[in-house]
């Protein structure tokens, strides 16, 4: 495999040392292929809600496969989570199932084109919304990791159709729509940005873009793809109350299965193929046994006390790690947003990616190192999130606090 991996961020080239080759998870625990056993704070990246091999998910998956792995026609699973999900966000009267997050967008921004019949993308310098061409500036994630400002191979022309303007900076926007005033056929978002750490949105800057895309006659797209069913059955729109035109899902409402979604309102969604001319298709799309696992990981989380127990687990998180970082004298930033964190070996605020950068990589794989000698496991990246799951514990988190201290009191040693 190129490099070993089958995705450049799970290589361990950022922090130094061998990726881990796993064998199983079981709830809070990975272990690896040499039978060690880790903590994990991964997650698949933010999927894993409910931790690994949840009991209902297997359940779930185990009654699919018998009758079949894959149709290409409809099933009536993916009519069942169309309905849940359309039920839960109500910025989506319908939707699109894709197989994976990468398509969501880029269907999302086909589509917009096609709605406003304009080319040029507005985005943020540090979010993240998967390989697709358009989107590969100054994006976050694994081009982050390894100081890839935009992927070779991406035409010129490609690039000039794409404005990349800092994250959180309202002033920048209203220069980005007044310089392109009728240009932009759509501006995409993390609400929560999770691929340059965790970097929340600062009080009005959504509404800020809400309000230009609906002023310009351009469509805001959320992307979602980890906050959709991680912050909220809502996702992070229904938390920060902000409304989009086109919302991509993906990650969790597969359970842990290759899965997105785009979805809008009707009058927009009737746009795609077979209703309107905008063409979008796939062999695999809307699986029987990743719908099947969606189903049971979100029935999981509906009531709302999966998601109460995850903030309280996480701020005993963030909680612990600044104390145990303080104890030791060394200076860190941790952005959390509900059972999302990031840590950053930095003492000034985090707000976007040019401040991310700020934070020391060689200090993160030093902590990432002993971290995982600690038997703790965490994103070999400095800019990726930290998730936490239902199946965390107290005991897993407490290990984690015991784990930092060791951690923290080699960062404070610098250098080795």
């Amino acid at each position: 495999m190129v490099g070993g991996v089958s995705s450049p961020v799970r290589a361990f080239k950022a922090v130094g040392g061998t990726p881990l080759f796993i064998s199983r998870g079981k709830g809070s625990h990975i272990w690896s292929a040499d039978g060690d056993r880790y903590i994990d704070y991964v997650c698949s990246w933010g999927p894993l809600i409910a931790g690994h091999s949840h009991p209902k998910v297997v359940q779930a998956v185990s009654a699919a496969l018998p009758r079949g792995t894959s149709f290409g026609a409809p099933s009536e699973n993916e009519l069942k989570l169309a309905e849940k999900i359309c039920a839960c966000l109500p910025s989506i009267e319908k939707l699109r199932f894709v197989s994976s997050g990468t398509e969501a967008t880029m269907s999302a921004l086909r589509l917009a084109r096609a709605f406003t019949r304009r080319d040029k993308l507005l985005k943020f310098d540090g979010c993240y919304h998967g390989h697709s061409d358009a989107f590969l500036t100054n994006a976050g994630s694994g081009l982050a990791t390894l100081d890839v400002p935009s992927s070779e191979g991406v035409t010129a022309a490609t690039a000039a159709d794409t404005v990349t303007i800092p994250y959180n900076d309202t002033e920048a926007l209203e220069t980005a729509f007044s310089a392109h005033r009728g240009e932009f056929a759509a501006v995409i978002v993390e609400p929560v940005a999770g691929n340059m750490g965790v970097v929340p949105p600062e009080e009005g800057f959504l509404e800020a873009v809400r309000s230009l895309c609906t002023k310009d006659g351009s469509l805001l797209i959320f992307d979602e793809v980890i906050t959709g069913f991680r912050l909220s059955l809502g996702g992070a729109q229904a938390v920060l109350g902000v409304r989009p035109d086109i919302t991509c899902l993906g990650k969790i409402i597969g359970g842990g299965f290759p899965v997105g979604a785009y979805g809008g309102a009707d009058e927009l969604m009737r746009m795609v193929a077979p209703e309107g001319p905008v063409y979008q298709a796939g062999t695999l799309s809307g699986n029987p046994v990743a719908m099947a696992a969606g189903l049971a990981t979100i029935s999981l989380m509906e009531g709302g006390r999966g998601y109460r127990e995850l903030d309280s687990s996480s701020g005993r998180l963030e909680r612990g790690l600044r104390e145990e970082a303080g104890r030791a004298g060394v200076a860190v930033t941790i952005n959390r947003v509900g059972s999302m964190l990031g840590v950053f070996f930095t003492a000034r605020r985090v707000t976007n990616f040019a401040q991310a950068k700020r934070t020391d990589r060689g200090l993160y794989a030093k902590f990432h190192r002993s971290m995982l000698d600690e038997g703790v496991y965490l994103p070999p990246s400095a800019f990726e999130t930290l998730f936490l799951s239902t199946a965390h514990s107290d005991a897993d988190l407490e290990a984690t606090v015991r784990a930092s201290r060791t951690a923290f009191e080699k960062c404070s040693a610098r250098p080795s």
